[in-house]
């Protein structure tokens, strides 16, 4: 008598999909997250104002709600903070972006002039170290860099010849943006009480790893915006009290390294220490105080900033951040940088509170 292989058997399917699937609010949450992703990853390029908008909403929410426990009424806290919004905006615009844009473009003047003084350096090392390298590998390598630089050029060309359509969208976005951040929290309310009609009635499991997920997400955004402008402010007082060329463009770039975790910081780590070589060499004490400078900030932004700001942010292991980052970066491009952390608590938030079969879920009170 032969056994029937378990694949074969109806039951091994059911059980498979009970293990998975063990209950109506499990049913209900599965499909609300494969709603939610196949949504935003078809729509993200056409949507991305939208998506844009409540990030931001999603931020201001924080002080709108502090303004309310203070007994300010909702109305007047929602055009406060909006006010302060704009304000903020309208500095970021019309002070930062500026001053930002010249120092990039004259960067970009000074780059002949830093490709000759490599090349000079490089052409010199033959003569130091001859035993090494030579004048004929030398000249193959420069050749090949002058070919790299050159096809980069040419992209940026085509970048550029781009760049109209580019500017009329970002004209587009920047009236879009602020209209709806001021819909969405003036008219909260109306908006989640239209979109709960929509979500399965069984959706106690649903509700309680959101309130778990609120919290992370709300305190990482704003963290990470916290972290961003003082990482800036720092950087920039810093850098223009010691006198370093493009200290605006060097401490905007100090700033948004952090949202990319761990690789951020190496990133920047080149053009900083890059610009204060170029500018003073290894002759003086400068560049060695730039290099000192640098360490401090950083150390101070890992060891007492982050754990500050994100103190109540869930553990993460560097290798589910640094695969977190990989996987929602190749998806969405920056938002999915920027979110990436946020999405893995996500995750792991639904794992952790996933119900397994036995586990008498249906009978629990979430």
């Amino acid at each position: 008598m032969t056994t029937q292989p378990p694949f074969v058997n109806s039951s091994f399917f059911r059980d498979g999909f009970k293990r998975f699937l063990p209950n109506s609010q499990a049913i209900a949450l599965a499909v609300i997250l494969i709603v939610s992703f196949v949504l935003i990853y078809s729509l993200s390029g056409l949507l991305m104002p939208v998506f844009a908008s409540i990030v931001l909403a999603y931020l201001l929410e924080g002080l709108v709600s502090k303004a309310e426990s203070m007994h300010v009424p909702r109305l007047p806290a929602v055009y406060l903070v909006f006010s302060g919004f704009m304000a903020c905006l309208g500095f970021l615009l019309f002070y930062l972006m500026p001053i930002v844009s010249q120092q990039a473009v004259e960067l970009v003047q000074h780059i002949p002039l830093i490709i000759n003084q490599v090349q000079d350096g490089i052409m010199r090392l033959p003569e130091r170290y001859p035993q090494f390298i030579s004048e004929h590998r030398v000249r193959e390598m420069m050749l090949v860099v002058q070919r790299e630089l050159l096809t980069y050029g040419q992209n940026m060309l085509s970048m550029s010849a781009a760049s109209v359509m580019s500017l009329v969208s970002a004209m587009v976005y920047l009236f879009l943006v602020p209209l709806m951040v001021f819909f969405f929290l003036k008219d909260k309310k109306v908006l989640v009480d239209w979109l709960l009609q929509f979500m399965p009635r069984d959706r106690h499991l649903t509700e309680s790893v959101w309130q778990e997920v609120d919290i992370q997400i709300g305190n990482y955004i704003r963290g990470k915006f916290a972290e961003v402008f003082i990482l800036w402010s720092a950087s920039y007082v810093t850098f223009s009290t010691m006198g370093l060329n493009y200290a605006m463009l060097l401490a905007v770039l100090m700033g948004l390294s952090v949202i990319i975790p761990y690789v951020g910081a190496t990133l920047v780590t080149f053009p900083v220490l890059g610009v204060a070589y170029f500018q003073w060499g290894l002759a003086g004490d400068d560049f060695m105080y730039v290099v000192v400078v640098y360490s401090v900030i950083q150390a101070l932004d890992g060891v007492f900033l982050v754990p500050f700001l994100f103190s109540e942010a869930v553990n993460l292991h560097p290798i589910a951040i640094i695969v977190a980052i990989l996987f929602f970066g190749g998806l969405w491009g920056f938002w999915g940088v920027f979110f990436a952390i946020p999405l893995a608590t996500v995750v792991k938030a639904v794992l952790t509170a996933w119900p397994r079969l036995g586990d008498n879920s249906d009978n629990n009170v979430y």
